[in-house]
């Protein structure tokens, strides 16, 4: 079913870079061809969004940030076949085409046809979003932190009615980020040698992948001591808290732990630009890999070339290299299936009119996921 109405809503909307945003009335465009238009049930907030309101990586303003959560179709353009009105339906920022020759080679999630969006508007160029008239930049493909969203077909999912919403939103990004990263950016094999920087979402899913996958030993490094009990949950079997370890470096209190060795893998979920040179000098001479799968502030930074010429190999990757359509509904079946329970993910709850109360949450060193309800 198709509506012409133009939907008034709330949203929250990002006017200036790190200015406060503020819960505004918006007009929501219906979906054209190939597109559904979503109303919100649940989101949250991932530290990807405060990059967003930063203005990273493009400054575009005014701008609706928020790319997880969960919502139901309310709306459906023209030429949509796999969804329909009243679908619960997971929107992502990549898609799938299973056509191209990205998606054709199995290696990567990176689709020609549904690529990652950076430019803030949907494929005509053009928003689905205004104030009076005034245009509103989507954040990638999404713009979860409204009560309506217009998003392409194809970058939605649809989600198995026994999940939580929170947990759904959380598989939008961060958490799956970091498990799917432990099977399709690297292949951890039994008895691997594991290391994970940074304990968030992200971190704590490369944990629980490193876990499942069968690693003798997963490293979880933060300098926030409270992260411990929930890493040690999803899995680590050590915790290093480097700002409590003398002047050593990362790299060294990695080395440490195994004998001097480094890690077989080693993922670098921070994005601080220095980490990432800790993490290659952490991992094994000659076999270690590197996994990238991190988003910070800074865009650059200095690399040591000599680690790399001794044989490491770095990769990076986005949304783990999970392929939305193929990959995506098997880790959902997990969580359904109580393989992965993400109830310790949450450690906030706020409503849309309170998001910088969310804010300051996402500050505090015990915060993980904020879930942000309609």
């Amino acid at each position: 079913m198709t509506s012409r109405r133009v939907m008034t809503c709330r949203a929250a909307v990002v006017r200036k870079c790190g200015e406060a945003l503020e819960v505004e009335e918006i007009e929501v465009d219906p979906p054209k061809s190939s597109e559904v238009r979503i109303k919100m049930l649940c989101a949250s907030i991932c530290h990807t969004d405060i990059l967003c309101w930063q203005g990273v990586p493009l400054p575009l303003f005014p701008r609706i940030p928020g790319h997880e959560g969960v919502g139901v179709i309310e709306s459906v353009g023209e030429n949509v076949t796999n969804l329909k009105v009243g679908d619960t339906v997971m929107p992502l920022y990549l898609g799938e085409c299973g056509e191209c020759s990205n998606c054709i080679s199995g290696i990567t999630n990176l689709c020609h046809k549904y690529p990652f969006n950076f430019n803030g508007l949907m494929a005509d160029g053009k928003s689905r979003m205004s104030v009076k008239g005034e245009k509103l930049y989507h954040h990638f493909s999404c713009s979860t932190w409204s009560e309506y969203a217009v998003i392409d077909a194809n970058y939605a999912v649809k989600v198995d009615p026994r999940i939580s919403l929170p947990h759904a939103s959380f598989l939008c990004c961060g958490f799956t980020t970091g498990f799917g990263s432990t099977s399709r950016v690297v292949n951890i094999h039994k008895g691997s040698t594991v290391a994970v920087i940074g304990l968030g979402a992200v971190g704590l899913g490369a944990v629980k992948g490193a876990q499942m996958l069968g690693a003798s030993k997963i490293i979880g490094i933060d300098i926030n001591d409270t992260k411990h009990d929930k890493a040690r949950f999803f899995g680590i079997t050590e915790f290093i808290n480097p700002k409590v370890s003398g002047s050593k470096s990362v790299s060294d209190l990695i080395k440490e732990a195994t004998g001097e060795l480094g890690v077989d893998y080693c993922f670098e979920c921070t994005g601080v630009p220095a980490l990432l040179n800790e993490a290659i000098e952490g991992s094994k001479m000659g076999t270690g890999t590197v996994a990238f799968i991190g988003a910070g502030v800074e865009k650059s930074g200095e690399l040591n070339y000599v680690p790399l010429l001794c044989g490491r190999t770095v990769k990076g990757s986005i949304y783990g290299g999970v392929r939305t359509h193929t990959d995506l509904p098997s880790i959902v079946d997990k969580c359904v299936n109580k393989e992965i329970d993400l109830d310790q993910l949450i450690t906030h709850e706020i409503s849309l009119a309170e998001i910088n109360k969310g804010f300051q949450y996402m500050k505090e060193p015990k915060c993980i996921k904020v879930v942000i309800k309609f």
